[in-house]
């Protein structure tokens, strides 16, 4: 999905580039061909590895110990709230290890002039214009994108799972193969991936922005002022530029996401996701 990825950063920070996700792909393609279409594919493949490592095993975790500490009787009450509070608490913890490669992939995406023409030369271009800062100037919004967009992905999803089964498939899940349970899984990770890109689309936009701005543009300006001067310029329709191409990814990946994780559960005998 990086090809998508790097065309919805783009029209993020400039609306203008290209028309829909094929006319960028044609356009991309032609003239900086395929390595064009995967720039900012290694801090994507280091950032996102890192991420959901952290997001899925801090859930699987969190999960657990807040429903040992609410007690089985609340934990079954208020289990929405239970899975909420776990992907909150994962995703917090995951961003602080996405943010340095979030922000060198965006500035490998978006920057008008090539940033950089390998991945350690991007990290050291940071790290000798701003220093750690750099790759954390990007951590509050960050978490004002992903924690929202984690919580209604984990609570969307166990609930979409548990409906599946008891009003268009009527039986309980252990009454189906590994295969259909695995569907099961698929088709409710789509639903889940497109109700969170909406939910976070505006913040993923200030994301792109925040780290397309040079030193200059952001000097003296603290992040919240940052942020405020990014919302006034984009407006309340510029926050939703890019928002097709970012439902079309994050439902594909959150579907194969999903849909991976469960496969690994059922081969080393666990249980699907889902109740």
């Amino acid at each position: 999905m990086t090809p998508i990825d790097m065309l919805k950063c783009r029209m993020q920070v400039n609306k203008q580039a290209y028309k829909g996700i094929v006319d960028g792909l044609i356009k991309v393609g032609a003239k900086e061909g395929v390595k064009g279409l995967y720039l900012g594919g290694m801090p994507t493949f280091i950032g996102y590895s890192l991420q959901g490592m952290g997001k899925y095993g801090f859930y699987e975790y969190f999960k657990y110990k807040y429903s040992h500490l609410a007690g089985e009787t609340n934990a079954k009450r208020y289990k929405t709230s239970l899975y909420l509070s776990a992907s909150a608490t994962a995703e917090f913890l995951a961003d602080i290890m996405l943010c340095p490669m979030e922000a060198l992939k965006v500035r490998m995406q978006t920057a008008a002039e090539p940033f950089s023409t390998s991945f350690l030369g991007g990290v050291n271009r940071i790290y000798s214009a701003e220093g750690m800062a750099g790759f954390y100037k990007g951590i509050a919004p960050l978490w004002l994108r992903q924690i929202p967009y984690t919580m209604v992905k984990f609570a969307s999803f166990e609930n979409i799972v548990e409906a599946i089964y008891k009003k268009a498939l009527k039986q309980p899940k252990d009454h189906y193969s590994s295969a259909q349970q695995l569907g099961v899984t698929f088709a409710a990770g789509y639903m889940a991936g497109i109700l969170c890109a909406i939910v976070s689309h505006p913040a993923d936009t200030v994301v792109s922005k925040l780290n397309n701005l040079g030193k200059a543009e952001a000097a003296g300006m603290g992040n919240a002022a940052l942020i405020g001067k990014i919302l006034k310029d984009l407006g309340p329709v510029g926050i939703w530029t890019g928002l097709g191409p970012r439902i079309f990814m994050i439902g594909t990946l959150t579907a194969a996401q999903w849909f991976i994780y469960d496969s690994f559960k059922v081969k080393t005998g666990l249980p699907t996701t889902g109740g």
